[in-house]
């Protein structure tokens, strides 16, 4: 997973401004075709992926804005390609205290963007009065959009009108907190040291960090993984808050050790395995589809030392890969819409549908269904979620429980909002204090 980019202004020196808007331009027209941002981004050379990314995500956290200012100015939508570089002007430069450069630069190096570019030959004098008239008319144009609830939060209607559903009185800080960027978190490797000592060799390499859960530090500045101390050596790990609480919630009174076997299903890259076999000594099979992810996986649990027998398998299959021993927990962080990390995948929003929900809801139940018989008696399964639509966590268990009489559904956290918070203040009793959108449901097979 890409972490938050650095600012674009650090790419200056190195690349013209417009090149970059060129290239963001492209790739703000290619989500909205369909295409996922972050193979997209690890493509682009890597001079210019760090400035292009940091456009792209203000891009995608103010797009709604830029549609509708783009409405203003235009009558009728612009071919794609124009579009996009009109839209991604806009989206910078429309809040000036917020802007990556002057607006004037932006307008200035978005006209050389499209003169350079051949797909948009002869539309440079247009973008030019698009740009200049947004410039002399922002104030009016702004305050026209602010009753828009798209321009307001930057979300589709849709997305909005489900968090309203689901969140009828939380749902305007749950948008708000979507359109900022995420914090680092570290989850602190137990097997080496603890959370109080890993601090402190924070603090000596001069990153300044607070508690964030029980395993979790939040930094106070997000830095590259090469600085923190020991992390080759596998002694911390960047992982959400949230994501952190998955294995706990599986081990917590389950006297699962030495000799259980525990199935990661839908595993990659390997966050949530890694930190069961850190919390215990037991046997754990680390599953997933995709088989490049599962070489993520295996990467990082040698950087951490730890051992898992991974497979490259759909979960939904088990009559391909299962060797006919039930096991004594399953975690099952199944596929979502990822609306609960929009802040860390700004895209998200823009990229997914409606229909899509229902799609992934019906893959969430065939998992379970085909899951649930491979646990033993007694057992525990985990599901989860980094999603906060109701359709893809409590309606998926509400229903799953329905159908299976020997399921039983134990304390578990349901869902959890997306949390801002001031990750500059002490939390003293180790509560999440900043964290992504997730939903938990640990389920107890009892006996038929």
């Amino acid at each position: 997973m890409l972490s938050e980019p650095v600012r674009a202004d650090s790419a200056r020196q190195q690349l013209p401004l417009w090149q970059l808007l060129q290239a963001t331009a492209q790739l703000v027209q290619a989500v909205r075709r369909g295409a996922s941002a972050t193979p997209l981004l690890a493509e682009l050379q890597s001079d210019l992926r760090p400035g292009v990314q940091a456009l792209a995500y203000q891009v995608w956290r103010q797009l709604g804005r830029a549609e509708a200012l783009r409405a203003l100015l235009v009558s009728r939508q612009p071919p794609p390609q124009i579009d996009a570089l009109l839209c991604t002007a806009l989206a910078l430069s429309w809040n000036e205290t917020q802007a990556p450069y002057d607006p004037h630069t932006l307008v200035n190096q978005a006209v050389e963007a499209a003169k350079k570019s051949p797909a948009m030959k002869g539309q440079s004098g247009f973008i030019n009065a698009c740009l200049r008239r947004f410039l002399r008319e922002r104030d009016a144009m702004v305050a026209n959009t602010d009753v828009q609830p798209v321009a307001r939060w930057n979300h589709p209607s849709w997305w909005i009108e489900r968090l309203q559903q689901d969140y009828p009185s939380q749902w305007q800080p749950m948008l708000a907190a979507n359109n900022r960027p995420a914090p680092m978190t570290l989850r602190v490797n137990l097997r080496q040291g603890t959370v109080q000592e890993y601090q402190q060799r924070l603090e000596q390499a001069g990153l300044i960090s607070v508690r964030n859960g029980d395993y979790g530090l939040t930094l106070v500045q997000a830095c590259p993984v090469e600085r923190l101390p020991g992390f080759a050596d596998g002694a911390v790990s960047v992982q959400d808050a949230a994501a952190q609480l998955a294995a706990p919630l599986l081990l917590q009174d389950s006297g699962l050790g030495l000799g259980s076997r525990i199935l990661d299903a839908c595993a990659a890259p390997g966050g949530k395995t890694a930190h069961l076999l850190e919390l215990s000594d037991a046997q754990v099979i680390a599953l997933d589809i995709d088989p490049q992810r599962c070489a993520r996986i295996g990467q990082n649990l040698e950087r951490l030392g730890l051992q898992a027998k991974v497979l490259a398998a759909d979960a939904s299959s088990p009559d391909a890969w299962w060797d006919g021993q039930k096991f004594d927990a399953i975690l099952l962080d199944a596929p979502c819409s990822a609306s609960g990390i929009v802040r860390r995948h700004p895209d998200v929003r823009w990229l997914r549908r409606p229909s899509d929900l229902a799609q992934l809801a019906r893959q969430q139940s065939q998992l379970l269904a085909a899951l649930w018989p491979l646990l033993k008696t007694g057992g525990r399964l985990v599901y989860c979620t980094c999603s906060v639509f109701h359709e893809e966590g409590q309606a998926r268990i509400q229903a799953f429980l329905a159908n299976n009489t020997e399921a039983r559904l134990l304390p578990s956290p349901g869902h959890l909002q997306v949390v801002f918070a001031d990750s500059g203040s002490a939390v003293p009793d180790n509560r999440l204090i900043d964290h992504d959108g997730f939903y938990y449901a640990l389920v107890e097979k009892r006996a038929a």
